[in-house]
Formats: C-alpha cells, structure tokens, sequence
C-alpha cells in the first residue's frame, strides 16, 4: 500500500471515530434531557399529590359543610326554621317536651319500657308531645349517627307524624338501636333497613331519596340547637310547663311506667 493511499484510510479512520464521538455525544445529552425531564415530571407529580392531599384535608367535612346547605323544612312542622315538632290532639292542654338523642341507650331503654305508655295517653289526648332531637353523642363520642338518624326522622315526619312516630319507636328497639359507641346509624342503608319495618315507609322512595340526599341534613343541625338553647345536660329529658318530670331521685327522666304515671300525674294537675 502506498504512503498516500495508508494515509487517507487512517484521515477516514479519524474521520469515523470524531463522527461516532458526535453522535455519542448528542445521544448523551439527549439522555439527559430525558433524565431531567422525567425528574421534572415526578416531582411535579409529587407536589401535585401533595397539594390534592392538602385540598382534599381542608375540604370541609359533609355535615360541616351542610351548615350552608339549603334549608328544606319537613312537612308537619312548624316555627322559622321547621324546628317544632308538635304531635298528638290539638284539644290537649298540656305539651310534654321529650329531648332524644337517637344514639342515647338510655333513651333507648325509656322507649321500650315507657314508650308505649307515652302513646297510650298521647293518643287519648292527655297531652301533646313536643319532640326536639338532640345529636349531642356525635360531638361527646365522636361521630356522626345521631345527626344522620335526626335527618331520617326529619325524612319519616315529612311523610306523616305517624310514620315518624312509628319510625322513632323502631330506632329505639333492641333488635337496632346499637351500642352508643358503634356508629351505625350513620349508615343510610341501615337506616333505610329500619324504616322497612315501618308500613308507611317501607320501599317509599320518596323517603330512601332524601335519607340518601341528606335532603334534611341542614334541618337536622337546626333542630339539633334547641337542646343546648335550652340547657338541657342529657338524655332522654321530659319538661312540662317548664319543670322536669323524673323519677324518685329528682334528677332524671323516669324510667318505669309507675314512675312515669305518678310523674305525670303531678306535671298535669301543676
């Protein structure tokens, strides 16, 4: 080979090998770009995460935000807000004011033992019965089955006050009422299972609709007001005319039918 010709292949030679080093080089650099645009996107992604956690943290929650919802008013109710609840004979003279927290076990165990007594004489007209619905449990147990049991029943009383009468009492069973520390009414489904047991309320979609809307969700925190408004410390409480029916302590709603009766008896004559 001459000296020219071995000359030229090695000027080709170098000529490849700088080539290569370009394209090396441009495939490095688009690596990376590759690099940092994907670092880019995943801290991106991050924050993004972050700042969903944060909003979705600070959303208010569903019965805070209820507050602002559009007050609906049930149908048999009175007063600006919907907020009075008054059954029984309008020819009654006395009102007997009964305080019920859904989740209350010892209002529980009034309705089952005294409950039926309490009809008894609202239907033969010895008094009307002025209900006011507390939800006090949810904020001293943390929750919320007390405000979505008192939206139910806002949902049974729009239908009749017979329903919700008949409803309260089904609540208040020992097959469903819960214990005060298992949140259960909160659930709809359980809450629409119960009403089932109710002939006015059993498979009324008009009633599921706005138990599952939470159509009387806001009434419910209106409602719910009167208990501390009043300054009443537990329940369930009776008043009537202003004064405290309970039993022999004095202190505390009676909780057989013979307190109830001797009760009740002093409340009317007073």
């Amino acid at each position: 080979m001459s000296k020219r010709n071995s000359q030229a292949a090695k000027n080709a030679a170098r000529e490849r090998l700088r080539q290569e080093r370009e394209r090396q080089a441009k495939r490095d650099k688009v690596r990376r770009q590759l690099v940092v645009a994907a670092s880019v996107v995943a801290v991106l992604a991050v924050a993004g995460g972050i700042g969903y956690l944060v909003v979705q943290a600070n959303k208010p929650a569903h019965w805070e935000a209820a507050k602002d919802d559009r007050l609906v008013k049930p149908a048999n109710t009175s007063g600006k807000d919907g907020t009075t609840i008054v059954l029984g004979k309008s020819s009654a003279k006395k009102t007997l004011v009964m305080y019920e927290d859904p989740r209350c076990p010892v209002c529980a165990t009034f309705e089952q033992t005294v409950g039926p007594t309490v009809k008894k004489d609202l239907d033969a007209g010895k008094f009307k019965i002025q209900f006011v619905g507390a939800t006090f449990l949810d904020k001293n147990l943390t929750g919320e089955g007390s405000k979505n049991a008192l939206s139910a029943l806002g949902a049974a009383l729009n239908v009749s006050p017979e329903a919700f009468l008949e409803y309260k009492t089904a609540m208040y069973e020992k097959k469903w009422h819960p214990e005060e520390t298992t949140d259960k009414f909160k659930d709809d489904a359980y809450l629409i299972e119960i009403a089932d047991t109710v002939p006015a309320l059993k498979g009324n979609a008009a009633f599921q609709k706005a138990v599952k809307n939470g159509t009387y969700d806001r009434w419910a925190l209106e409602e719910s007001k009167i208990f501390y408004k009043d300054d009443i410390s537990g329940t369930p409480t009776l008043k009537m005319d202003g004064k405290k029916l309970t039993g022999p302590d004095g202190r505390n709603a009676p909780m057989s039918v013979e307190e109830f009766n001797t009760a009740l008896e002093a409340a009317l004559k007073g």
